[in-house]
């Protein structure tokens, strides 16, 4: 049985990933979603070698941060137009940019593990495909591009 800090007789064990919690910008509050992927970031590297080096190989520095676009995906509801309604603020070079947060919780429902996306819009939507012998909800899914990530977790 677990202990109330997540860990099993004293010995630590992993979050499940199944309950969590998105909230995009001001107006939107706790949405469901079915999957969220793509919260990865990466630092590009810099090869950089002194004319004057005494070996024949360069140095890698740190460079320029790159964030991946994050996929979310949910049943579609009737009236419920929130993903195109942001879409369609998109005018040639303006958007409004959103703070997008991803709160993974615990099976109490405390939230543990959050995610910050900084300035995010949305760049792709993909409604659900539709099938006359299918036995599944309709889904959509929205692409969100965003300019920086961070990461905190509970105290």
């Amino acid at each position: 049985m677990a202990d109330n800090d997540g860990s099993v007789q004293g010995a630590p064990w992993p979050l499940p990933k199944f309950r969590f919690v998105v909230n995009w910008g001001d107006q939107l509050k706790n949405i469901s979603f079915q999957e969220v992927s793509g919260l990865d970031t990466e630092t590009q590297i810099i090869e950089y070698r002194d004319s004057n080096s005494p070996v024949f190989s360069t140095v890698k520095m740190p460079g320029i941060a790159k964030f991946g676009n994050i996929t979310m995906k949910r049943g579609i509801f009737f009236k419920d137009n929130s993903f195109w309604d942001w879409y369609n603020q998109i005018k040639m070079n303006t958007i409004k940019r959103q703070t997008v947060t991803i709160m993974l919780n615990d099976q109490d429902g405390k939230m543990m593990v959050t995610w910050t996306l900084k300035n995010a819009w949305p760049t792709k939507i993909s409604s659900t495909d539709m099938k006359s012998d299918a036995n599944e909800v309709a889904v959509d899914s929205i692409e969100i591009a965003h300019e920086g990530l961070t990461i905190s977790m509970a105290s």
